[in-house]
């Protein structure tokens, strides 16, 4: 897909939907709103903003997430013109949006994430891209779309966040510049960070503490991992998203090569989340039939969470 394919499919689309990735973070949503702003404020166009569970506190900020709906206010067997997919590395991480998109007329997918296999009838896959937003900036500036503070917003939380706030290996100098642009467009940096990444619930903080506290090292402390229970969940009374950020600061121990956050989803269920320093963990992610980026990568284990644990553990140490 080029940018005149994007912009000829707006202009024919009545009807049209963007899907973000389940548990949605920062660079989907901001992209997500981005994508919203931009055919609305340039083609008078109202596109549905479908989320795959549930939008986390801390990105609540973003201007009209109040608009995103989940899969259940979507009419059955509505049938949309055009379905875009933003960020979502493979078409199942659409979660219960997968029917509804595979209906649409025309099918859209734009994301950064080398693992995707382009699916869809048009596909815009950057790899070198930090992040989604990073790919529709460009996109936004190469067809002469205004960015409005709100539209900025969004792609700066996108950038930001996937960035860890400039902080991992996928920021370049290109990032900055971006950065830079966006803050001229009246942006308040620091609000945005202190949203994203200074804002936490009370029980946010203690379930996140009792995670690092009860995590395993093995060989000889290069892997460290630790198993987020249903009944931890429970007792701290916690939401989905809760977990975010656990994996990061395992990550940065010392020794650490390899970190891995397992949370319980079902008796037979464990979803993942990799991060390394130097180990290409979408390889890893992949064996389980996940994926992602080199130093960040995810994937669900079909098996109960203690031997889930194994079997990773395992798997990591093929490649250290």
């Amino acid at each position: 897909m080029n940018y005149q394919d994007f912009k000829e499919n707006i202009i024919k689309a009545d009807d049209i939907i963007i899907f973000s990735h389940v548990n949605p973070d920062g660079d989907t949503l901001g992209s997500m709103i981005a994508l919203y702003l931009i055919i609305k404020n340039n083609y008078k166009k109202e596109p549905v903003m479908v989320v795959a569970g549930e939008i986390p506190d801390i990105y609540c900020f973003l201007p009209q997430i109040d608009k995103a709906v989940t899969f259940d206010k979507i009419e059955k067997d509505r049938v949309f013109d055009l379905a875009i997919a933003i960020d979502v590395a493979a078409k199942d991480r659409m979660g219960a949006g997968v029917p509804i998109f595979d209906r649409a007329k025309v099918k859209m997918n734009i994301d950064h994430h080398k693992t995707n296999n382009g699916y869809g009838d048009y596909a815009l896959i950057c790899p070198d891209a930090c992040s989604a937003g990073e790919i529709l900036f460009d996109m936004f500036e190469s067809l002469k779309f205004p960015i409005d503070k709100d539209t900025a917003d969004a792609l700066y939380t996108s950038i930001l966040t996937d960035t860890g706030g400039f902080r991992y290996d996928n920021t370049t100098a290109k990032s900055f510049r971006i950065a830079a642009k966006l803050v001229e467009c009246g942006i308040n940096a620091g609000e945005i960070a202190r949203y994203c990444f200074e804002t936490k619930a009370k029980q946010m903080v203690l379930l996140q503490a009792n995670a690092l506290i009860n995590a395993e090292f093995f060989e000889n402390q290069k892997i460290v991992c630790t198993c987020i229970t249903n009944s931890d969940m429970e007792h701290f009374n916690a939401k989905e998203d809760y977990t975010e950020g656990i994996v990061g600061t395992l990550r940065q121990i010392k020794t650490t090569e390899v970190a891995a956050v397992l949370k319980e989803v079902t008796s037979q269920s464990t979803k993942v989340s990799l991060r390394s320093k130097n180990v290409d963990v979408s390889k890893i992610a992949g064996a389980f039939n996940g994926g992602g980026h080199i130093f960040a990568a995810g994937c669900t284990i079909q098996k109960p969470i203690k031997i889930a644990k194994e079997k990773l553990v395992e798997e990591i140490k093929k490649y250290l």
